[in-house]
């Protein structure tokens, strides 16, 4: 797992935070909740392969 991982998501995670006050303050909730929504399910989508990483080497590291 490389470091640009985590600067990537740092970076969708202040973009999604800054977004969603200018949304609030402007009076659209509902799309600061789905901008949001995307954010994480773009940081999912992510770190999926990374999980599926994780859990192929344990599996192999206890035989199981």
């Amino acid at each position: 797992m490389s470091v640009t991982i985590i600067f990537k998501i740092a970076a969708v995670g202040i973009i999604v935070t800054v977004l969603c006050q200018v949304l609030k303050h402007s009076g659209r909730e509902e799309q600061a909740f789905l901008l949001s929504l995307a954010g994480l399910l773009i940081v999912l989508f992510w770190i999926v392969p990374y999980i599926s990483e994780l859990f192929q080497t344990m599996e192999a590291l206890f035989s199981i």
